[in-house]
């Protein structure tokens, strides 16, 4: 009996997804990432790609774009030794990962309302987790593989098996109590390390049961074609326009008191809160960046909720919209100007520049609801601002967060700042460069930690295996080992490390 196109395809996806967990689980055991996660993402698409090959799976140039970007970040995992960068990537490849599977599912990405597009990544991922109970319970007709030749053949195989697995057991225990060179022998041959087997069998099961769902949503579990996802009811124009009015009352506020400390200065801040201006900038920058992340689903939740109104309400809520982004615009700018006061005062840190990126990528995703939403336009914010997130993430990449962070903090060597060793050599390989060519303008004690840390992180004993290697690394590793005729009589004992 033929197996029909349904059964076919579930089973490729369980055959598929056994591969996957178990190469993911070879690869992804070595950390830290590298090589390993890209090859894990090209399998990945690799094999997505082959299965909507073999099954005529219709797809889109969205589709073929997100397959792309997928690809590029698996491969940014080889590039920067950055760990948040490294969670950004992951970040980036979970949301293009579940975008690709709902362009696969039959959603038209590039119409989809903000709502919409957090729901359909959410749905996607809870039909990930379940998937793989449903590609074995519902989608694989057994009863097609029980009715075939091939499974016929192989029943009285099995049957055979469980026939003789006792008396092999009963047979093999005799054996191995007559014989103590056969007992040793079998002892041998079954010894295992059950704990590292567990392990193994969970991370491969965990791996397949997530490819599997994955697949199965994207491939089988199709829906129709369409842009809405969410309720069609309106909040209506009146507690919106109550709550963004009070929204804006507030800002105000903020801003007047804000205009006054700029203008106050130093003076001003310290006569009245007891904190120095530094202190004052670090004290409320990251608040205000929280401040600012909250405010976009607020609009955007405004925007939903009054889609349906009549023209002259939806201008109501686009003029209070647009005052409390004026309004914000300024808050925006004072938290710029704190964390100015901030570097200045303690130096660039990864959590201060990171910070700083995700501000001026809120700049323009604000500006792009601006154009869109406040314009009526609100189908094209989502994808708009997704391909903002992709474009700031290769911006950081291009930038090497970890090299500028040691080459800013070195520019203020010379204006008699301090430079912190110690946390210069927490950051990633991509430091290293700069830390080398500095090293001759450190001072004594900072130059001898320096070496020692260098000499001992980056030695042939600490190096990964193929699994892990990344350019930054292979390239610190490299530096070091070039320079280690000088780094030796510059590094200190461990025990006398300042």
């Amino acid at each position: 009996m033929m197996l029909t196109a349904g059964t076919r395809l579930a089973l490729e996806i369980l055959g598929a997804a056994i591969v996957l967990g178990c190469t993911g689980d070879l690869l992804l055991r070595a950390v830290p990432r590298g090589l390993n996660a890209a090859l894990a993402v090209l399998l990945l698409v690799g094999t997505t790609a082959l299965l909507v090959r073999r099954h005529a799976i219709p797809t889109n140039a969205t589709t073929r774009w997100l397959a792309l970007a997928t690809l590029s970040i698996g491969l940014a995992f080889m590039q920067r030794d950055a760990e948040a960068l490294v969670q950004l990537d992951l970040l980036a490849l979970f949301v293009t990962l579940g975008l690709a599977a709902a362009s696969l599912h039959g959603w038209r990405l590039t119409a989809l309302l903000p709502l919409d597009a957090l729901k359909t990544l959410i749905v996607g991922g809870g039909a990930t987790i379940v998937g793989s109970l449903l590609v074995i319970g519902q989608d694989v007709r057994w009863e097609e593989l029980r009715q075939g030749t091939r499974f016929r053949r192989l029943q009285p195989v099995v049957l055979g098996v469980l026939v003789a697995a006792p008396l092999l057991l009963i047979f093999g225990g005799l054996f191995a109590s007559a014989d103590r060179v056969f007992g040793s022998a079998l002892e041998n041959a079954f010894a295992v390390d059950l704990e590292r087997v567990v392990s193994h069998v969970a991370l491969i099961t965990f791996l397949t049961a997530l490819a599997a769902g994955y697949w199965r949503w994207s491939l089988i579990a199709r829906g129709p074609t369409g842009t809405t996802l969410v309720s069609s009811r309106s909040l209506g124009i009146v507690p919106v326009a109550t709550a963004l009015a009070l929204l804006n009352l507030l800002f105000l506020v903020f801003v007047l008191v804000q205009i006054r400390y700029f203008f106050g200065g130093a003076a001003l801040v310290e006569g009245t809160t007891g904190l120095t201006y530094a202190e004052y900038a670090r004290q409320g920058f990251f608040q205000l960046v929280t401040a600012s992340v909250l405010t976009l689903p607020v609009i955007l939740g405004a925007s939903h909720a009054v889609r349906h109104e009549t023209p002259r309400n939806l201008g109501v809520f686009r003029t209070l919209a647009a005052v409390l982004l004026l309004l914000l615009a300024v808050i925006m700018i004072a938290a710029f100007e704190r964390v100015r006061l901030y570097v200045d005062a303690y130096g660039l840190s990864e959590t201060r520049l990171y910070a700083t990126a995700f501000m001026i990528l809120l700049i323009w995703v604000f500006g792009w609801l601006a154009w869109t939403t406040l314009r009526g336009r609100g189908e094209r914010f989502a994808f708009g601002a997704l391909l903002q997130g992709f474009a700031a993430l290769a911006a950081l990449h291009a930038l090497n967060p970890d090299a500028f962070i040691v080459r800013a903090n070195l520019s203020r060597v010379p204006e008699g700042r301090p430079f912190d060793t110690q946390y210069a050599l927490t950051l990633g390989a991509d430091a290293v460069p700069g830390l080398l060519r500095a090293l001759p303008d450190l001072d004594p004690d900072a130059r001898c930690l320096v070496a020692a840390e260098l000499l001992d992180r980056w030695s042939p004993d600490h190096a990964g295996d193929w699994r892990t290697w990344n350019a930054g690394r292979a390239r610190a590793a490299a530096l070091v080992s070039a320079q280690r005729p000088q780094l030796e009589p510059l590094s200190c004992p461990v025990n006398e490390k300042p």
